[in-house]
């Protein structure tokens, strides 16, 4: 028997980010990181939204001066105003002990502090603007995520543990140096805000780094050696194809491992481009291991030889927009229409085959093959369509079968 390995869940605490729950056995969270300059409260509000209805489950803002600390207090109010229960993260580096001091509304405002230990100061300062951080977060009860990261690490503990590597007998190679450096930043900065007085359900931990296997091999040893919740992603991860690829690859390898309790896909976006496409890339790599369902898979041939007309990627592009468009009305009015399967295939070598396996599929006829399309439901032939209207009939058989399957689910329940 041919199985499908998927590990089981590394059990962490679970962390209440506003209504939002990290870690645990609930589901792997999306988060996102809007580009705008906080303190424009408007640009801000605009991207926080557009990443919330796209499915980003908490929002990170950066939080790099006073102006943008008020910034974050109006937008907290604007959102709410708007019904918008997005969590607010805010990430801070350098400065992050003084505006937290100097702003309480900026402490309620936020649902979670993103602290890097290796940006919060230098020298002897260094641990105690660390610990101002951290007496806010359990002053205000806020999560926090200890955020190590490989261009930031702790310079003095680098070096500690490079001079132990020098004695080895057989030293590690620099990179593997630098790995543990990571892991144990990460740690040793978890332990001293318990110390502090900060909770383990108030704690996740990310370590970031800019290769994928160094991203696995860390997250594999934080993993084996905390229970803390872990949040994943590649730091830097690229443009275009090149950061979808990396970031899918090492997420996923790691979701698959079951290590991961909440991802983003740190993106870099062409200029002007549409931000929320990292939040989509996230649903789609828990989609495709079969974590999560966000909405209706469509499966569509590439196409080749059989299939020189362009009508089946058409009618698959134009299904997949209609089931976007109607998923905020569907996920509402029918629970569970998010697992739907459709195929949308090209000719007869797998069309038929293919469209039997969803729950509702066509098989589109090839380069001369007789000019019917038929549709499959529930894996059995249920109509033949002909003529000029495949697309508009085919569309209108999806929409009744959502209509009778889930609804009757919702019925039932």
């Amino acid at each position: 028997m041919v199985q499908i390995i998927q590990k089981a869940r590394h059990k962490t605490h679970p962390v209440k980010v506003r209504n939002v729950i990290v870690g645990g056995d609930a589901p792997i969270v999306v988060q996102s990181m809007t580009n705008t300059d906080t303190a424009d409260v408007e640009k801000t509000y605009e991207q926080v939204k557009q990443l919330f209805l796209a499915g980003s489950e908490i929002v990170r803002v950066t939080v790099n001066n006073q102006e943008a600390a008020e910034g974050v207090v109006a937008l907290r109010e604007r959102l709410d105003k708007d019904g918008l229960d997005v969590p607010l993260a805010g990430c801070f580096h350098y400065n992050g002990h003084t505006l937290l001091t100097d702003n309480p509304g900026l402490c309620e405002a936020l649902d979670k502090y993103r602290i890097n230990p290796g940006n919060v100061g230098f020298g002897k300062k260094r641990d105690a603007q660390y610990e101002v951080m951290i007496e806010k977060a359990v002053e205000y009860d806020k999560a926090v995520r200890i955020g190590v990261n490989w261009g930031s690490l702790d310079a003095s503990l680098a070096t500690k543990l490079m001079d132990e590597n020098a004695e080895r007998d057989e030293p590690w190679e620099a990179d593997a140096v630098m790995r543990e450096t990571l892991v144990q930043s990460a740690l040793i900065s978890a332990q001293k805000a318990e110390e502090i007085g900060l909770r383990k359900d108030q704690i996740i931990l990310s370590a970031k780094v800019s290769r994928v296997q160094d991203l696995i091999a860390v997250y594999r040893a934080l993993a084996e050696r905390c229970d803390y919740a872990l949040h994943l992603g590649l730091t830097e991860a690229g443009m275009g194809s090149k950061g979808i690829v990396a970031t899918s690859l090492g997420e996923g390898i790691l979701l698959n491992d079951g290590i991961g309790d909440t991802i983003r896909a740190s993106l870099t976006p062409e200029p002007g481009g549409d931000r929320s496409l990292e939040v989509k890339v996230c649903k789609e790599i828990l989609q495709a291991l079969g974590l999560r369902s966000f909405t209706p898979e469509v499966a569509a041939c590439p196409g080749c030889g059989r299939t020189t007309s362009t009508f089946f990627q058409e009618l698959a592009q134009d299904i997949q927009r209609y089931l976007d468009v109607k998923m905020p009305v569907w996920k509402s009015k029918y629970p569970g229409v998010e697992t739907l399967k459709v195929a949308v295939m090209g000719c007869i070598v797998n069309g038929p085959g293919e469209s039997k396996h969803a729950d509702i599929g066509i098989s589109l006829p090839g380069t001369g093959e007789s000019p019917v399309a038929p549709v499959f439901i529930d894996g059995k032939k249920a109509h033949t369509l002909r003529g000029d209207n495949i697309a508009t009939e085919f569309q209108a058989l999806v929409d009744e079968y959502i209509q009778k399957r889930y609804g009757q689910e919702k019925d039932a329940a």
